[in-house]
């Protein structure tokens, strides 16, 4: 079994170095998914991973070897993919949903006479932070799912697990029929037939049952809950895993097993990295853990640098994220003002309602959270912070088309999202300048929250403006009297701009501007519209229901009936692949804006 694990981590290092992804996750769970592969019988018996970067060895057992073109267009999904197996069940990978998808699958099972077939399913313990985890498992302890496997993947901090002979026989003892049959004949007796006195006895034999348990399972909280708790049990021991899960098994009920893990184990680069180990990388040297190509300077580290800078001016500032510091840019700002930041762990309705608290308090909280995950927030945004008219940042970080990370990360929803809440302003900048700018305008709301939203990866250079035209950044204008005007959101200026110059090799003349602040659409864009032939929109993000409907909306409203094309993406989830084969596929490219122009124009001159 041993030499299965290592020859699983050598694989992993090699083609995840090759490929990036998320390394050191895996790296963690290699001994536990063999042993749920060992113990239950995929895909009869349902393994759901609440958190699918973890689902690496996963899909190694489960025939999927073929890792180079991992996270790439055409080969393997980072993350537990239905099209490539049946073994695989929930694609999304916003943690804390696991727990009730598992109630939901054994109840269904339950329904449908398939009560013989188990259902597993693996969450971390990050995700215990989540409300959703706790709804869920308040929910699964007053079920009947007797082939109910909740296995917590703990890899959050150093442990001394209760192992060995007398921990297997507790174990083992508690998960067996005949304990709770007489226990429940106890109960029944003691507190029926037993009086004042029998009462009394029973509670003091609940009381040391539960002291029992809580010096051999510090976690007993889960078996107060009315949850069969197992553990904690090494989880880089394969045999001792295996004889847990076998434990649960045999039990007649929902099962809790508690595994501790390491992150990154088996990978001295990822062990002597910190408490990230590894958790996402891009291409690395195998041997040391390296970059292969050195990260530039990206949107987050703008970010990051201007909100310590503006810390130090104001000290209303506090920086809000969901599991998120490293990733979001908030470590310097933590470094430098610890007392200023809260990091509620994977919780983002708690933040967003947390922030409105923390506004009502005279604070400004910046909210720094990634695109797709403040999706679950909407209603905390909406009547928390808008209806309360709070003073609220939010920063979204990988807004728009991520890429190989897939569908469940594309940040493409919050500008069709937060238009249609009240009050609510949206920015988008287009380079570091316009970030900072952007950024100071955002937290000098008061009464309001605002939106700052930008892509993942490197920043583009500065592109300065020109001039101001009705209260937005004019950023080229081609020649005289411009028949088209391009309106660019945020970081489609480049190929905006682009687009702007191959429409002047076909002889027709464009001015392209940029926004801004997109929410509210500026007042003065019909005005600017009116001087041009034909509109052309540009937004990272969904067509149907975006800014290039609201700024059409908006030149109509004068009057004006000038044609507008927008550009943006479909109302459809992308498959894993490069950020610009996604963008060239749906038309976000200099080329198919000027083409589109182009096929426009005779139409309207």
């Amino acid at each position: 079994m041993g030499d299965l694990a290592a020859d699983i981590r050598d694989f992993l290092v090699d083609k995840v170095a090759k490929a990036g992804g998320h390394l050191g996750p895996n790296l963690g769970v290699v001994e536990l998914t063999i042993a749920l592969h060992r113990v239950f019988d995929s895909p009869r018996d349902t393994i759901v991973f609440d958190t699918g970067h973890i689902a690496y060895v996963h899909k190694i057992l489960t025939g999927r070897q073929d890792f180079d073109g991992l996270r790439q267009e055409g080969g393997l999904s980072g993350y537990p993919a239905r099209a490539e197996s049946v073994h695989d069940v929930l694609e999304n990978t916003h943690a804390s949903a696991g727990l009730s998808w598992a109630a939901g699958i054994a109840a269904g099972r339950r329904l449908a006479g398939e009560g013989q077939r188990f259902t597993v399913v693996v969450v971390g313990d990050g995700a215990l932070t989540g409300g959703m985890s706790w709804e869920a498992l308040n929910n699964i302890a007053e079920s009947d799912q007797s082939r109910l496997v909740v296995v917590v993947n703990d890899n959050g901090r150093s442990y001394a697990p209760t192992i060995g002979g007398l921990a297997n026989h507790l174990s083992g003892l508690r998960t067996a029929p005949h304990y709770e049959r007489v226990l429940g004949w106890g109960k029944r007796q003691l507190r029926s037939h037993g009086g004042r006195v029998g009462r009394f006895l029973y509670g003091a034999l609940h009381g040391l049952k539960k002291g029992v348990k809580d010096v051999v399972a510090p976690q007993a909280m889960f078996e107060d809950l009315g949850l069969k708790y197992i553990g904690a049990v090494d989880g880089h021991d394969e045999g001792a895993v295996e004889r847990a899960l076998s434990q649960a098994k045999a039990y007649g009920g929902p099962v809790l097993v508690h595994v501790i893990t390491e992150k990154g184990r088996g990978y001295v680069p990822a062990e002597g990295h910190g408490p990230d180990r590894f958790h996402s990388v891009g291409r690395i040297h195998p041997e040391t853990g390296l970059p292969l190509e050195p990260s530039r300077f990206g949107w987050s580290s703008v970010f990051s640098d201007e909100l310590v800078r503006i810390g130090r001016e104001n000290p209303k500032i506090v920086g809000i994220t969901a599991a998120m510091l490293e990733p979001v840019g908030l470590v310097p700002f933590a470094a430098e003002f610890p007392d200023r930041v809260f990091d509620v762990g994977i919780a983002e309705q708690h933040a967003a309602a947390l922030a409105a608290g923390l506004a009502y308090a005279g604070c400004h909280p910046v909210v720094a959270v990634y695109a797709s995950f403040l999706n679950r927030a909407f209603d905390q945004v909406l009547m928390d912070c808008a209806l309360h008219r709070a003073g609220v940042t939010f920063v979204l970080d990988r807004a728009g088309i991520t890429g190989p990370d897939g569908p469940s990360h594309n940040g493409q929803w919050d500008l069709a999202l937060f238009r249609m809440v009240p009050g609510l302003r949206l920015a988008a900048p287009r380079d570091a300048a316009s970030m900072r700018r952007l950024l100071r305008e955002a937290i000098s709301v008061e009464d309001a929250p605002t939106v700052v939203r930008y892509p993942k990866g490197p920043i583009p250079p500065d592109q300065p403006a020109l001039e101001q035209v009705e209260g937005m950044d004019l950023l080229l204008r081609t020649g005289p009297n411009p028949v088209v005007l391009i309106v660019a959101v945020g970081s489609e200026a480049p190929t905006a701009l682009r687009a702007a110059e191959l429409l002047k090799e076909r002889g027709v003349t464009a001015s392209v501007v940029d926004p801004g602040w997109v929410y509210p659409v500026p007042e003065g864009l019909p005005r600017l519209a009116a001087a041009h032939e034909l509109v052309v929109t540009v937004e990272d993000g969904l067509i149907s229901g975006g800014a290039g409907e609201a700024f059409a909306r908006q030149i109509a409203s004068e009057g004006l009936t000038l044609p507008v094309i927008n550009c943006g993406l479909p109302k459809e989830f992308f498959l894993h692949g490069e950020r610009s084969a996604i963008a060239q596929r749906n038309g976000l490219t200099a080329e198919a804006l000027a083409a589109r122009a182009l096929a426009a124009l005779p139409a309207v001159l």
